[in-house]
């Protein structure tokens, strides 16, 4: 069904799937499984979903072959799904991924923690469009930048779409920061939202994945267990 601008509904998930260190193929079908089970047009998963939040993973090649079940959930699902992964050129990155293949979508702007050690900057803020809703894209520390929402936000986004990783104890960080943005900026924003233990010291993690609308409302929640997913339909 149209809205009132002309493009059909979005159904958007956040998905948050169980996740072993370094295992791409297990993942994968994590991953898969909950694409399928969302059956959304877009699925937005956690940062370094593919590897968990393992510093030192090798990068992960949009053309590997262990992306196969995905890019086969994608084309049955009609989805697109974007992942968590390290990439070539030390980067944290989302991966865009449909009935197609995958590719790198977008690099990481504002590295936090150890990330430098290891990682470098994206140069910019990117927007995908997808059935005429142009979706921001942004990952964990990004979303507590002011200039990062401002920025991504100005080139006319519908939705920000954030991949994150907290802790247990910081369960409330990325709701007070999508609440932020949603009403600063007048847009829906969506969080996927590491859940269970991973890398980098974090035994337990915040899970709660949620999609907010322009005006602060929380219109879908995930719990806090891996394997959950919270789907809203945007009008």
């Amino acid at each position: 069904m149209e809205n009132q601008l002309g493009r059909d509904r979005l159904r958007l998930a956040v998905a948050q799937p169980r996740c072993r260190a370094y295992d791409i193929g297990a993942n994968v079908a994590a991953h898969a499984a909950l694409v399928e089970a969302a059956a959304a047009r877009v699925v937005v998963f956690p940062e370094l979903s593919l590897t968990g939040y393992e510093l030192d993973a090798a990068p992960v090649d949009p053309a590997d072959p262990r992306l196969a079940p995905l890019v086969e959930a994608c084309a049955a699902a009609g989805s697109l799904a974007l992942v968590g992964a390290p990439v070539a050129g030390d980067h944290i990155a989302l991966v865009a991924v449909d009935g197609t293949g995958a590719r790198v979508a977008y690099r990481k702007m504002w590295l936090g923690g150890y990330e430098p050690r290891r990682f470098l900057p994206g140069a910019e803020p990117v927007v995908l469009t997808v059935d005429g809703w142009r979706l921001g894209l942004a990952i964990c520390k990004d979303t507590g930048v002011a200039e990062h929402a401002a920025r991504t936000c100005a080139l006319g986004v519908d939705v920000y779409l954030a991949a994150v990783l907290e802790s247990a104890a910081d369960v409330a960080v990325p709701d007070e920061r999508a609440l932020r943005t949603a009403t600063t900026h007048g847009v829906h924003v969506a969080v996927a939202s590491f859940a269970g233990p991973t890398g980098g010291g974090y035994r337990e993690t915040a899970g709660r994945s949620a999609v907010w609308a322009p005006d602060g409302t929380v219109l879908a929640r995930a719990g806090g267990d891996p394997g959950e997913y919270a789907l809203a339909i945007l009008t």
